[in-house]
């Protein structure tokens, strides 16, 4: 089996694990829980982990060049063992990503606008699930519900910055500052996809416009010549008559 053979079999299963995750952290951290059911989503979390990471050795194994694959997804390998840690477990939610962008990398412009939708929900959500996670046990905090975190993720995603939610531990910083940099690139994708559409659409029809208007002239010069042959002929026509 080459490696395009496993990403193919394995592209959708993945993103069924990863949207599974998100679910399962949005219930640890929205809905309170006893310790049995916390250890129970923990264990079914790390199962889908040990996916994620099944997934990222096989591709290694099926590398033709290992080392040179390696170093280009050493970041992929970050964002699977760093969260091993606990207070570096946010950082799993950058799976989801890259598995979305796994799903769409090969994408053509007709269904990049929405991945870039999907792109932006996502990174939207997930931040706000993160931040209150961190958050909402904080002493001076002030996002404490899913309905704050989520209000904070669009003002900050989309550059508003109300100040009304703001995070104040240091995780919940850092999660904000990913989110700035993240939501700028991607309102950067979604201003350049529609600027390239208009474009086109312009270029489009003045095409159109031009073969029109060529069509037009060439209808005109066409009857212009069928005028002149017919009067051509109407004098052959005179000249060759008998007298009488």
């Amino acid at each position: 089996m080459t490696s395009e053979m496993w990403r193919a079999r394995t592209e959708w299963p993945l993103a069924g694990a990863a949207v599974l995750f998100l679910l399962i952290y949005s219930v640890q951290v929205i809905v309170p829980l006893s310790p049995a059911e916390s250890s129970t989503l923990a264990a079914v979390n790390w199962a889908i982990w040990a996916v994620f990471l099944l997934d990222f050795v096989v591709n290694l194994a099926l590398a033709e060049r290992r080392w040179h694959w390696l170093l280009r997804n050493l970041h992929e390998l970050l964002i699977l063992v760093l969260p091993m840690l606990r207070p570096l477990r946010l950082l799993r939610l950058l799976t989801l990503l890259r598995v979305l962008n796994r799903a769409g990398g090969d994408a053509l412009r007709g269904r990049l606008a929405l991945y870039v939708l999907a792109s932006s929900a996502i990174l939207s959500y997930a931040s706000a699930l993160a931040v209150l996670d961190v958050e909402q046990d904080a002493p001076d905090g002030n996002i404490l519900t899913i309905g704050d975190a989520l209000w904070w993720s669009l003002t900050t995603v989309t550059s508003v910055g109300y100040g009304d939610y703001y995070p104040v531990t240091v995780p919940g910083r850092l999660v904000a500052s990913g989110l700035m940099v993240l939501g700028i690139a991607v309102l950067g994708v979604v201003t350049a996809t529609v600027a390239s559409w208009l474009v086109e659409s312009v270029s489009a029809a003045s095409a159109n416009d031009s073969a029109d208007d060529s069509a037009d002239a060439v209808q005109q010069e066409l009857a212009a010549v069928r005028a002149q042959l017919a009067e051509l002929s109407d004098q052959l026509a005179a000249g060759h008559r008998p007298p009488g």
